[in-house]
């Protein structure tokens, strides 16, 4: 076989083989991954079951409400309506240019003008 001039039927055995060996190759590198997965997931478990567990835990605080997704908890209103209250914080986060989830209100107050 003259590998210098290699005729088309003898390019497309060398290709064929080529391909099958770089396949086989990709399926040992799977199997080797498997296997080591299934070790380390093993040792996992044996660490997980040797660590011993609290003898007596405290008892658990009453649940607190779920938070809105975003939410940075609840605030005080003082004389204002949650509508009101809505609006100036809509109002705030427009001006401070940020999402209103990022912004925390601790309290508002409705302050009363001195007119006269």
């Amino acid at each position: 076989m003259d590998m210098t001039n290699p005729t088309i039927g003898q390019a497309a055995a060398i290709a064929v083989v080529g391909i099958c060996f770089v396949f086989a190759v990709l399926v040992l590198i799977l199997i080797i991954v498997k296997i080591f997965s299934s070790i380390f997931a093993g040792v996992k478990k044996t660490a997980k079951t040797e660590v011993p567990a609290p003898v007596a835990a405290a008892p658990a605080a009453a649940a607190a409400p779920a938070l809105a997704k975003g939410s940075c908890g609840d605030f005080k209103l003082h004389d204002v309506e949650p509508k009101q209250a809505a609006m100036v914080m809509a109002i705030v986060a427009d001006k401070m240019q940020t999402p209103l989830n990022e912004l925390r209100f601790k309290s508002i107050k409705k302050v009363e003008s001195e007119e006269k």
